[in-house]
């Protein structure tokens, strides 16, 4: 099987076996024809994402003005102190208290976006809920307004699955950018209380307008983003494993533990972003010189059967949890207890009204998202039986 092949995208975990069999990191080539080291096991990619002598900095040179601009500022770019400052100045939205206090409210879309489904024999879960529930919290926690969300869907998609040199990005990049422009000159005349407010109106060590624009365009596309995979992947792995969806209904206190395992087993990214070695360092036997690109399989360090038992069995009440789905070290992921959330209640409250949900297609047939990163279902065609 050829790596990040259409084949490779359906199924990655054989292929990801062999190399993990065969050693802690490789030497491999994207789609796109761009080599870089991949760490495929779970001791050797811990120690990848905490050390510091990978830099996350990346060269922009030859990528389109506004991609740079927002690159360059892009908090997932940055190293310390400039990380350390970035992520300082919007990490107390993030904070699980705050989080918890959102609970009400992602509970009362979710019903909303169920009682939609009323009566419906088959949909596309993806439509229906794994993409407008974050989708919609998200917009409310930056304080987007409704009439003017629309657009968003398909600047996010083109972002996140857009090559770094296509017109097509450098386009989204620039609508989004001048729309975002226009939203601040707006709540600057007129505070509101919500995240982009509250970063606006940050005495002191401010961001500058680059910094904003950068901020927004990452907490508003993976502030989602990787939600939609995480519920897509949950309702995919419990048609699967339908003894442990028995389990679920049975004991819906299983939930958290259930998201959990799904984070582990069919995790929403697929690969951790790029880190550029800034010295010679020694994975396993392995020596990678400086100046090289390193990404982690995220997708195979969760089944390394050195650190899981029964690694390929979903089993949502596994002693031996510690999945790498989030990250580790400086850069672990700060939307993590928003994600868990949004997961657990989706996933508890569809059970609760839809028993009896599965696949309405065989699970071979599924077409799975395109790119090099992400990790999720195009579609989840699902026959609803209240």
């Amino acid at each position: 099987m050829t790596l990040f092949s259409d084949e490779y995208q359906a199924d990655p975990h054989p292929a990801l076996a062999e190399l993990r069999h065969a050693g802690p990191v490789h030497r491999v080539v994207s789609a796109a024809d761009v080599s870089f080291w991949l760490v495929t096991r779970w001791a050797e990619a811990r120690q990848i994402l905490a050390d510091p002598s990978l830099s996350k900095r990346q060269p922009l040179g030859g990528l389109p003005q506004e991609l740079q601009a927002v690159l360059s500022k892009q908090l997932l770019l940055q190293d310390p102190p400039d990380h350390t400052r970035l992520r300082r100045l919007v990490s107390g939205a993030f904070t699980p208290r705050r989080i918890a206090d959102l609970r009400p409210r992602i509970e009362q879309i979710t019903d909303r976006l169920l009682d939609g489904l009323t009566g419906a024999l088959e949909v596309d879960l993806i439509d229906a809920l794994a993409f407008p529930l974050p989708f919609e919290v998200i917009c409310e926690l930056l304080g987007i307004p409704v009439e003017e969300r629309r657009s968003f869907r398909g600047w996010s998609n083109t972002i996140i699955l857009g090559d770094l040199g296509s017109t097509d990005l450098a386009e989204a990049v620039r609508e989004l950018s001048a729309y975002l422009r226009g939203l601040f000159a707006r709540k600057r005349a007129r505070p509101t209380d919500d995240l982009l407010g509250a970063l606006l109106a940050v005495d002191g060590d401010r961001l500058d307008m680059d910094e904003l624009i950068s901020m927004s365009v990452l907490l508003l596309v993976a502030g989602h983003e990787t939600t939609v995979n995480l519920i897509g992947n949950a309702v995919y792995l419990l048609d699967r494993w339908p003894e442990q969806k028995r389990r679920l209904l049975d004991d819906p206190g299983l939930v958290p533990a259930a998201i959990e395992e799904v984070l582990r087993m069919a995790g929403p990214a697929a690969m951790s972003t790029y880190r550029v070695t800034t010295q010679p360092i020694t994975v396993g036997d392995t020596t990678i010189p400086a100046g090289e690109q390193v990404l982690v399989s995220l997708l195979s360090v969760n089944r390394d059967g050195d650190r899981f038992t029964d690694p390929d069995t979903f089993e949502p009440l596994r002693a031996d949890s510690g999945h790498l789905s989030f990250g580790h070290g400086i850069h672990f992921c700060l939307g993590a207890p928003l994600a868990r959330l949004e997961g657990q209640i989706a996933i508890g409250r569809l059970l609760a009204r839809y028993p009896d949900i599965r696949l309405a297609r065989p699970w071979q047939e599924l077409r799975w998202r395109p790119g090099l990163l992400m990790h999720g279902l195009a579609t989840l065609p699902v026959r609803m039986q209240p």
